[in-house]
């Protein structure tokens, strides 16, 4: 019986409730005499930095650095899963192109592969184009979807799921780049390891652009780095929609993409987490893409990352702490929904208030533990040998602006926790526009 995505039922009513309670926390030191204040959050701080930096500080597992291509027989080539390759494209002109050679490029037996392309509602010459590139490359299958059908990201692979049947369907976003061995080295790892999804590292192609880029580079490999090492203790894996590689029958005990978010790769996740499927993380190769080059768009594609990862603990939370899972899963979740969602709220409430009272923030121990488990993972993860664009080397002045660059989420987070709990839900899919530079 497939364990259907949710529907997004009150998600106002309980982004209200989070928000008060926020408030409280912020509140609550600056009621208990000035002594003792600061314990909360020393509390706080040193129970999340204990567990935080376990994860960075832990030892490497070799088993997910790196899946090497090994030599296949004429018998094993053949018997190899069928995989579904898709892409789900909407006003792409500037990618498409390199997008269909990347696809003809991968290397696989050519009665296991489905190469797809899902065109939705696209208004500039995406489809023209398409058009033209599928008659020279008759391996590509281009599915047309009208951009009202609705659903974003989520309604378009729903449309091509019916239209598939891979044991295996591989995602990809259309700025993807990758090496034409991926295949041959991510399926016989997943099954190897019994993994029903693998998330490949995400790096970045335009690191070189601006300091925006560059800071963003780091914060993917901080990212998978955490990733892994939550992964290694027990906790809880996350996909990260490019790269990501699904088990088709999973991914149908899921009951397919969610509609009604604005990530469906984080909504899909936790419901993965929820069915016991075991999510694993490949550090190298990497999945390439673009990073966004301005402010705006940063602010736009992280107002989404947040919106929809409030989304998914607000959907879930009454199975994410029920006995379906174990006390490290449900630990690891509690200690991530606080310093990624919890602390920046309270932290603007707790700078609101000393503000107020021309006093000192009661709650800097915990926002210092925070970063700094971050900066650990900024050094060890830049410093990881890794395939694909070069990361950045976390020298001190690097690490400095890259933890600093991560305070925009002490500003993101509270503001869309405000305009979840004071507006009607809305669900606006912000699309990242790709240069293809």
């Amino acid at each position: 019986m497939a364990f259907a995505a949710t529907n997004g039922r009150n998600r106002r009513g309980k982004a209200s409730l989070f928000l008060i309670c926020c408030v409280l926390l912020g509140l609550c030191p600056y009621l208990i005499p000035a002594s003792i204040s600061l314990l909360p959050a020393l509390i706080l701080a040193v129970l999340l930095g204990i567990y935080g930096l376990s994860i960075v500080l832990r030892e490497i597992d070799n088993r997910f650095d790196q899946s090497k291509l090994v030599a296949f027989t004429p018998e094993e080539y053949q018997s190899l899963p069928m995989v579904d390759v898709v892409v789900s494209a909407r006003d792409e002109e500037n990618v498409v192109e390199r997008l269909v050679e990347r696809l003809i490029s991968i290397r696989y037996p050519k009665d296991k592969i489905t190469r797809m392309i899902i065109d939705d509602g696209s208004k500039d010459k995406t489809s023209i184009l398409l058009n033209q590139l599928t008659q020279t490359f008759q391996e590509i299958q281009v599915l047309n979807r009208s951009r009202s059908s609705g659903g974003g990201k989520s309604g378009a692979l729903n449309y091509a799921l019916s239209k598939l049947n891979g044991k295996w369907i591989f995602i990809l976003d259309a700025d993807a780049q990758f090496n034409d061995d991926i295949l041959l080295r991510i399926i016989p790892f997943a099954e190897k390891y019994g993994l029903s999804a693998v998330q490949l590292r995400k790096a970045v192609i335009n690191s070189g652009k601006n300091l925006l880029t560059h800071c963003q580079s780091m914060e993917m490999a901080m990212d998978a780095f955490i990733q892994q090492g939550r992964i290694f203790v027990g906790g809880v894996g996350e996909l990260r929609g490019n790269g990501q590689l699904i088990e088709r029958n999973i991914l149908n005990k899921c009951g397919g993409f969610n509609e009604d978010t604005l990530t469906d790769d984080l909504d899909l996740s936790f419901r993965l987490l929820i069915v016991g499927a075991n999510v694993g993380l490949l550090w190298n190769p990497p999945i390439q893409e673009e990073a966004v080059e301005s402010l705006g768009s940063l602010w736009r594609q992280r107002n989404r990352w947040a919106e929809g990862g409030l989304q998914r603990f607000f959907d879930y939370w009454s199975f994410l702490f029920s006995g379906r899972l174990g006390f490290v899963k449900k630990l690891d979740l509690g200690c991530f929904f606080t310093l990624q969602y919890v602390l920046p709220v309270v932290s603007s409430v707790d700078l609101l208030i000393a503000t107020w009272t021309h006093s000192f923030p009661l709650y800097w121990p915990l926002s210092c533990i925070a970063l700094s488990v971050s900066g650990v993972a900024y050094f060890r993860g830049c410093r990881r040998k890794s395939q694909g664009p070069d990361l950045p080397s976390p020298k001190l002045l690097r690490l400095l602006i890259s933890v600093i660059y991560l305070i925009h989420w002490f500003i993101v987070i509270p503001w869309v926790t405000i305009k979840m709990a004071v507006l009607p839900k809305k669900l606006v899919w912000n699309k990242t526009t790709h240069q293809g530079n």
